[in-house]
């Protein structure tokens, strides 16, 4: 009641509103205010020196302040009645800081007045307390807003910001339609305190129901929603279903699609206005009013600073022509973002010209045409000095510094600078992301400082698994060393739990369900041999056994009269020299090995004999090359390997009779020649999706048509790729999603002997689209589509590239350091295997540790 009381009084005479101030009834020609007794003559305004304000009801705030704020001050004139007291109550009302505000004129002595101002505080914002959203959305809305508890007044201005942000959060959430109200309840732990409670109500989510155009010509609205990648609006044949409203991505994408326009050759299009409308309760609807503006086409384009390089040549390298469409994301490409490589600014910092830039600049538009000046700074040459190496906290200097490509007393080259990047993050211990090269010129004598910072990351491997083979359970433990230092391999002090630093690499495995089937191998690999030239050393071993059990199956005597006991036994030594080579270019690498292996087997069938002892020397050359950008989710380049292995020609060389020989004699030594090739092809092909295809093929032949094909070393075409059983048996497994494990056999084979034995004949053929969802020092995950095809044959005369068998579907891998890649796979198979269970179908596939290639 004071306050409408004040507010009356202040609209009736314009004087200041003050308390227990009322109008004389005597002598109404000479309107007078009486205060406190004192009369002031309304129409004889008078000057007077306040003398003093005195400040009532205020605990927590500044009474001088306040005080200052109304412009009160002592010694200041004011006169009486006049607007003065008027905005001394409207300076305070302006705070925001009040529930109610009464000042009196305390008294008056001669030409001095006294003033009292008593003021009812606002509480304090204590707190929130947000009802109606998810817990995960009531701490992000609370990191938005908790920057004000303790200081804010509760006010209007902090219900609104309050409610602003509020919806502001949930509107780029998809929650279109907000609703937020509040109610005050006392803070115990704090005086003049309270707890405001937020009542949200969010609504539903809303989809886009329609996306309109206006202004648009050449464009037609079909085309332009395409633009809008994020936001889509709803229609029959979307099957799942359009994407929520989303307000982040929408403003994206309306950046996005005039990007697009411009890149059509319309450089002034523009966005004059757009609307967000509610369609009805579920949707909302879209309005965009566009100026497409004129088609623009390249003009001339001229050179301007260009001394190492002719204009004819710089012209190639940027392959835009006269008339074609203009667009200024092209023009940026082709100067300097391609990802190829290919651009204008590449040819100059691949040759040293570490400060080179260009500024394309539009001399000149006449009609639909743009003229086009590029003019050059080239610089300075600079060398390369000191290249600097910060991060590696594990990993031996060494280790690194023979991965970086920019050498001392080198010219400067950015196609090197790159590389150097993908070989560091290619060893695999430190994290591809956080690998940052920074050139430092020294523009007073032409050389650039190179820093390559690295983050180590954990790059050791450990494989705990169970899984079910030859009809029982099976248990792995794998441990993978991938920095492994042999040489402080007894210095106690170096483990850290084992010595680590060199990039050596130590693997032990071992396979067992009991009795039945126990494997153990062992591997160790040196990349730098010596550790001066790029030739890699390795050495591997494996045994292993299986057997339907018995007493002592290591030491069971052969009975061929007892048919019931069967084993089989192998073992096995690689060793093998690599070296990198430089031609055709640097990518490529020729590798050698020299394997032994002994096949011991008892009554145990599945192979060409039964019961016998078989010897496997062969030597192994192989030829790769590998320009993947990523080891594990590679966006571009490419794999290939191509593989001989052979075995002495034996049948050639001995005068034995093979067409009467016996088993014994006929297997002792395994003769084959045998050839592999496989490739893969990335590129990414829109957004984050990478296309990757691949190719495989492995043909197993004889020398001598009396001996007859190999026992061992076939190939085993479908499922999951796990080498296990069938890697230790002298096959090669070969993963096919969508079929069981062994299934695909040739046509017209028994199945029984097919499976077991495996083929000489495969080719296999992959397309794969990928998309990233994880990538981070952690874990990298990505998702995948398939389609696969392939077959086996038993003779060349039989092999049909194009006579596969097909299957597609879906899939996902993770790879985490400690356990390498992980991968689940749902595929279809579209033919039947005949005379195998189910057609040879098998829906699920799992993986583990598997090659991060996928090979």
């Amino acid at each position: 009641m004071k306050r409408i009381y004040q507010l009356i009084l202040l609209l009736l005479i314009g004087l200041p509103t003050m308390a227990q101030i009322t109008r004389p009834q005597s002598n109404p020609a000479m309107p007078s205010l009486k205060v406190n007794g004192l009369e002031l003559d309304y129409f004889n305004p008078k000057e007077y020196i306040i003398g003093g304000t005195t400040l009532t009801g205020t605990k927590y705030l500044d009474k001088d302040v306040i005080i200052t704020l109304s412009k009160l001050i002592v010694g200041e004139h004011i006169v009486l009645p006049g607007e003065a007291t008027a905005n001394a109550i409207k300076n305070l009302w302006d705070q925001g800081l009040f529930d109610d505000i009464q000042l009196d004129i305390a008294k008056i002595s001669g030409d001095t007045v006294f003033f009292d101002i008593e003021v009812v505080e606002r509480p304090r914002l204590g707190g929130y307390e947000i009802n109606g959203v998810s817990k995960s959305q009531k701490t992000d809305i609370l990191e938005k807003l908790n920057e004000k508890t303790g200081k804010s007044i509760i006010n209007e201005n902090l219900y609104n910001t309050t409610t602003a942000k509020i919806k502001k959060f949930l509107l780029e959430k998809g929650y279109f339609f907000t609703d937020v109200t509040y109610k005050t309840k006392p803070d115990p732990s704090q005086e003049n305190t309270v707890t405001l409670q937020v009542f949200v109500d969010k609504g539903r989510k809303v989809k886009v129901h329609e996306i309109n155009f206006t202004g648009n010509k050449d464009f037609s609205s079909a085309k332009l929603r395409k633009f809008l990648k994020k936001t889509k609006q709803q229609a029959f044949y979307k099957i799942f279903g359009s994407g929520k409203f989303n307000k982040e991505k929408y403003d994206e994408d309306k950046v996005k699609l005039i990007a697009k326009m411009h890149d059509k050759g319309y450089r002034d299009a523009v966005i004059l206005k757009d609307t967000v409308y509610r369609f009805n309760e579920k949707s909302v609807g879209i309005k965009i009013d566009l100026y497409e503006g004129p088609k623009y086409y390249f003009g001339g384009i001229t050179w301007v600073g260009n001394a190492k390089y002719t204009t004819n040549y710089l012209e190639k390298v940027l392959g835009i022509e006269k008339g074609e469409v203009f667009s200024e994301e092209k023009l940026e490409k082709k100067l300097r973002g391609s990802a190829n490589g290919d651009d204008v600014s590449s040819v100059y910092l691949n040759d040293g010209y570490l400060t080179f830039n260009v500024d394309p600049v539009q001399t000149k538009i006449h009609n639909d045409t743009v003229d086009v000046e590029m003019r050059i700074y080239e610089g300075p040459q600079y060398t390369n000095n000191r290249i600097i190496i910060k991060g590696n906290t594990i990993t031996n200097d060494r280790v690194v510094r023979r991965e970086i490509r920019t050498k001392p007393g080198e010219k400067f080259s950015k196609d090197l600078l790159i590389r150097t990047v993908r070989e560091i993050g290619q060893l695999g211990n430190f994290d591809e992301s956080k690998t940052n090269p920074v050139p430092k010129p020294n523009p007073a004598d032409g050389t650039v400082d190179i820093e390559y910072t690295v983050e180590e990351k954990p790059s050791d491997q450990i494989e705990l698994s169970g899984g079910f083979g030859g009809g029982n359970i099976i248990g792995t433990l794998g441990l993978t060393f991938n920095n492994f230092s042999l040489k402080n391999l007894f210095n106690l002090s170096a483990y850290k739990p084992l010595p680590k630093g060199d990039g050596q690499k130590l693997s032990l495995r071992g396979q067992t369900n009991g009795k039945y089937y126990q494997s153990y191998s062992f591997s160790f690999s040196e990349p730098w041999l010596g550790g001066k030239k790029p030739i890699s050393f390795g050495v591997s071993a494996f045994t292993s056994l299986q057997s339907n059990g018995g007493k002592s199956p290591y030491y069971a005597t052969i009975d061929p009269s007892n048919p019931s006991y069967q084993k089989i036994r192998l073992n096995g030594i690689t060793v093998s020299l690599g070296k990198r080579l430089n031609f055709p270019d640097n990518y490529f690498q020729l590798t050698y090995a020299v394997n032994a292996q002994q096949y011991i087997l008892n009554n145990y069938p599945g192979f060409l004999f039964s019961t016998g002892t078989s010897y496997n020397f062969n030597l192994t050359q192989e030829i790769s090359r590998d320009s993947r950008d990523s080891p594990i989710f590679p966006t571009g380049g490419s794999y290939f390997k191509f593989t001989v292995q052979a075995t002495p020609p034996y049948s050639l060389m001995n005068n034995v009779n093979y067409a009467t020989a016996s088993d014994k004699q006929r297997y002792k030594f395994t003769e084959y020649h045998k050839w592999k090739f496989e490739s893969q092809w990335f590129q990414r092909v829109t957004g984050k999706f990478v296309l990757m295809a691949q190719a495989q093929f492995g043909f197993l032949g004889t020398y001598n048509s009396a001996v007859g094909e190999s026992a061992f070393e076939r190939f085993k075409l479908g499922g999951d790729g796990m080498q296990g059983f069938d890697f230790l048996q002298g096959s090669e497994v070969i993963k096919m999603r969508g079929y069981a494990n062994n299934a695909v056999i040739p046509q017209g084979s028994n199945p029984s002997i097919a499976q077991q034995s495996g083929s000489p004949i495969f080719s296999k053929y992959v397309m794969e689209l990928r998309y990233p969802v994880i990538a981070s020092q952690q874990a990298t995950a990505f998702l995948v589509a398939f389609g696969e095809a392939g077959n086996t044959w038993n003779k060349f005369g039989d092999f049909n590239p194009f006579n596969v068998r097909r299957s597609a579907g879906i899939g996902a891998r993770i790879f985490l350091p400690i356990f390498g890649m992980l991968g689940i796979d749902y595929g279809h198979a579209f033919d039947r295997i005949p005379g195998i269970t189910d057609g040879g179908k098998q829906n699920f596939t799992f993986s583990i540790a598997q090659q991060l290639g996928g090979l």
